[in-house]
């Protein structure tokens, strides 16, 4: 859809395009991590990977029934956000910043406002 080619994918991601190859085909699990990277690469959501999957069966796949594992992980409230569209939106415009000295400062007034207005840290 964006004619971009596996090898400028895999450029981006920092991998072979053996590799992009590998989880086109399902051959290779992508980890969460690797999901996120592929979305900001492909300029998408993290959520349009799961477009039209049902929303039960999503479920119950990410809780693991029916495979052995726990039926209701817990999920840690940064990864829920990392994961809500806000979270992604922050982490996109977060990285275009590319004055490591404006990166610090915002980060900083951020952790002064959490501590201002916000529970204390974990």
């Amino acid at each position: 859809m964006l004619n971009m080619s596996q090898e400028v994918l895999s450029g981006q991601l920092g991998v072979t395009f053996q590799q992009v190859q590998k989880y086109e085909k399902g051959l290779n699990r992508i980890s969460a991590s690797r999901l996120f990277e592929l979305a900001q690469a492909l300029r998408v959501p993290v959520g349009y990977f799961y477009d039209g999957l049902d929303e039960a069966d999503g479920v119950a796949r990410a809780n693991g029934s029916g495979d052995g594992m726990q039926d209701n992980p817990p999920v840690s409230p940064l990864m829920e956000f990392m994961s809500s569209g806000a979270g992604v939106e922050l982490n996109q415009a977060f990285l275009r910043i590319d004055d490591d000295k404006m990166r610090r400062r915002l980060l900083a007034m951020v952790n002064d406002i959490a501590r201002v207005t916000g529970a204390p840290k974990n």
